[in-house]
Parts: structure tokens; sequence; C-alpha cells
């Protein structure tokens, strides 16, 4: 495959509340289906292991064993990863941030993105710490800025790195109730940065509230991209050539202030 594309596995599932045993295994089930067919990137969402919690006693540390997990499932199935936890520091238990892991294939964590805009509406303010910088991370011959859920609604955080990135990867764990403003501001971020925007949200129920997945990428023009399927696991392959070509066409991104 070429060094400017990249397919990606959008790891979509029904994320066990507070329970990593299971939500671990679904996500396995996913690097099992989608490694074998040429997936170089599973993508899975926020809090990946517990659901969106408030409930801080739920973070752990960056060496523990559900940390360990992602790492290895990384390492056996030779991917990238990009995965939410919620993470404490061992210093200062206390101080919590709700963030997404890149782990390379070797299992190194290369980045971890700190959710910069929280979620008051549901008090993610009072259980977790703000992240102050943007997270770009190249594979192969991509570079690739990684965001959580809430941040899709700031244009201003997407737009801090849009000329340093090819393509925009968010996980999310975002309700059944605001689906159509999923799709809208996806699209939207894809348009105004002119590259590629991956989205990956779970599916289920977890606190009281439903989700219903929709994970799904558009291209630098926003078009929605056609995946391919693995099960039920849709793959998107994006091209960072045609980001490069659309911007030399079209240099909205010049203009921008």
């Amino acid at each position: 495959m070429s060094d400017t594309r990249l397919t990606l596995a959008l790891g979509e599932y029904d994320i066990g509340w507070h329970d990593p045993t299971r939500s671990l295994a679904a996500a396995e089930r996913i690097f099992e289906r989608t490694a074998s067919v040429g997936a170089q990137v599973v993508v899975l969402p926020e809090m990946t292991t517990t659901g969106f919690t408030m409930d801080r006693e739920q973070s752990v540390p960056i060496d523990s064993g559900e940390v360990h997990a992602l790492r290895e499932l990384a390492r056996k199935y030779d991917v990238w990863t990009v995965a939410g936890v919620a993470l404490r520091a061992e210093e200062d238990p206390a101080c919590a941030v709700n963030a997404a892991l890149a782990i390379d294939p070797s299992g190194d964590i290369v980045a971890i993105h700190r959710k910069q805009r929280l979620f008051a509406y549901g008090e993610e303010h009072k259980a977790y710490a703000p992240g102050t910088e943007s997270t770009v991370i190249t594979i192969g011959g991509v570079h690739v800025g990684i965001f959580i859920c809430y941040e899709l609604r700031f244009p201003e955080v997407f737009g801090a790195v849009a000329r340093e990135v090819d393509a925009m990867v968010l996980i999310a764990n975002w309700p059944a109730m605001r689906q159509e403003h999923w799709d809208a501001l996806l699209r939207a971020r894809a348009i105004e940065n002119q590259c590629y925007v991956v989205g990956v949200n779970r599916v289920g129920t977890a606190n009281g509230l439903a989700y219903v997945g929709g994970s799904t990428g558009f291209d630098p023009w926003g078009d929605r991209m056609p995946p391919a399927l693995c099960g039920s696991t849709r793959l998107v392959t994006v091209d960072a050539s045609r980001t490069r070509e659309l911007r030399a066409k079209y240099p909205f991104l010049k203009d921008r202030r």
C-alpha cells in the first residue's frame, strides 16, 4: 500500500459500563476481524474500557492492566491503535484526564491526547482536568490529528492543527439524541479543514443513555466515504495525497486568520 494511504478500522462496539474485562474482550474481536484484512489502524471509542463515566475512581494510571492490555492488542495484531482511557497521575490520584492513547504496532505509547474541551453540561469538568495541547501523530507518510468527542463542537480546536494534518480522527461516546449533530459536525470539520475526518462512536446503553454508533468518515471535499465492511466493523481508507492535491487546487486555508 502507498505510504500516503492508511486503512482504519472504525472500532464501534458496546462498551461494558465500568467493566474493563468485557470491554477489552469486545475490542479484541475487532482486532481479530480487521487486522487480518489489512487494517493498519484500529480506532476505539472514548473511554474504551469503562464508558463515559464521571466516576474518577474508574480512572487508571498509565502502567495499569487496562493500558497494558491495549498495548498488547496493538503488538499482538501488529497495528496502530487509538483508544480512549480515563487516566490518573500516580503522584496525584485526584488529578485525572480524559485521554486518547496512540499506540504503535510494537505496543509503545507514542502520544497521549488530553481532551481540551470538557462537557460541562454533564459535569465532566468536575471530574477531569482539561488538556492544553493539540496532538498530531505520523503514521507512514500520513499526519493525523487526534480529538475526543465534545471537542467536535469547537472548530478552533481542529483549526489549530489543520495545516499540519492530512486526516483527523475523533473518538466519542456521542448519544443517540444528538446523532444528527454528529454527522453534521464531522462533515463540517472535513469541509472547513480540507482533510479527512473520521469519527468512531460506541453503541449500546450506559448510565441511562442510548448510543447508536454512526462511525463514519468524510473526505477532504466533505463527501461521506463509502466503507468496506468486515463483519459489523467499517473500514475506511484515507489518502494524504488527496488532501494535499485538494488544498493545492483550492488554497482556502491560507486565508484563515
